[in-house]
């Protein structure tokens, strides 16, 4: 068998031990989102180390030919992909196309795409994360005329700046406080990368949850990864050796939910008699677990679609949309 040798961002997220995201952000030099130098100088030294030496492209910003992509439908697992779908949907009905570009948080190529756009009879743009994010604008500030909006991200320091995001704060608070109607009183949360906004947000709306049920916070319940289930399958087994076990467990995605699945299992750790178990995000996969697993269906459809509207009605006025999800229970946080 021929030896594999080239080395992906997903070879450098698993030795460095962060998650494809931060090394995607790393390697283009993003200036969006605040990372530690250790981060920073840890990715780079794996990527060195395994010999990737795929470099950020140079975009000349003339004479560049355009390349529209057409999706006939799309498939993937992650739900933001439901904010596109809504807001195509949405500029159609206004009579609008919606063209999407994927820019690999290179802000050179995004402001290089806005150039094109300014040629064209565009309506407006829609700046979009799928991570819920803090962003600093500052490279788009009085870049264009053409309105902006951001959706599923924010910026502090642009209060002028339309946003549509996700509450992560009231989603965790829901979640934490269904499980404690059920009974549960050790609630563990294991999260994603504290640089994340909305792994900052999921476990504020956690804590107060917790604090409103004069529920004591235990630091030693709140077990950090890097996003992948193999960490969640270790942080799930350090919270069973701990001397006094959760009841329940508060995962911040899904995704994280399935290394907490395998790690009951293997400790023969029943759900949900022994232990209580709800996710984050509703993907697909929630509805097939054994047993089903109780999630947030984020609200991307009605964030997308209100984005659109927004730059189709030639809004102006400074508009933050920030929306809960629903709670979708299910047999792992039931307790008869």
């Amino acid at each position: 068998m021929k030896r594999k040798n080239k080395i992906t961002m997903n070879d450098i997220a698993r030795a460095a031990g962060v998650s494809q995201a931060t090394v995607s952000l790393v390697l283009n030099q993003s200036r969006n989102i605040k990372l530690s130098d250790e981060t920073r100088q840890r990715v780079i030294g794996v990527a060195a180390e395994l010999g990737y030496n795929r470099l950020p492209a140079i975009h000349a910003p003339r004479n560049q030919e355009e390349v529209a992509l057409l999706v006939s439908s799309l498939q993937s697992y992650d739900p933001f992909i439901d904010a596109i779908s809504q807001a195509r949907d949405a500029a159609w009905r206004n009579e609008t196309l919606l063209t999407v570009y994927d820019y690999g948080d290179d802000v050179e190529l995004a402001l290089n795409i806005i150039r094109q756009l300014e040629k064209r009879n565009c309506v407006g743009i829609i700046l979009a994360s799928p991570v819920t994010t803090l962003v600093d604008m500052t490279d788009f500030q009085d870049f264009t005329q053409l309105p902006l909006v951001l959706l599923n991200q924010r910026d502090p320091g642009s209060p002028l700046l339309p946003s549509f995001i996700p509450d992560d704060f009231a989603n965790a608070f829901q979640v934490t406080r269904h499980l404690i109607a059920q009974g549960a009183t050790r609630i563990a949360h294991i999260t994603g990368e504290s640089w994340m906004e909305a792994t900052r947000q999921r476990k504020a709306g956690y804590q107060a949850a917790l604090e409103q049920a004069g529920l004591a916070f235990d630091e030693r319940l709140v077990r950090p990864t890097n996003w992948q289930f193999s960490e969640s399958f270790t942080a799930t087994e350090a919270l069973l050796a701990l001397p006094e076990r959760p009841d329940a467990i508060f995962c911040a995605s899904d995704w994280l939910a399935i290394g907490c699945y395998q790690a009951l299992a293997v400790n023969n750790v029943h759900i949900p008699q022994d232990m209580l178990l709800a996710g984050y995000d509703d993907q697909k996969i929630s509805e097939q677990l054994t047993p089903a697993l109780t999630s947030i269906q984020l609200p991307y459809s009605e964030l997308g679609r209100l984005a659109v509207e927004y730059l189709c009605n030639q809004e102006d006025a400074a508009t933050h949309v920030t929306l809960a999800g629903r709670l979708r229970v299910r047999r792992s946080s039931e307790r008869h």
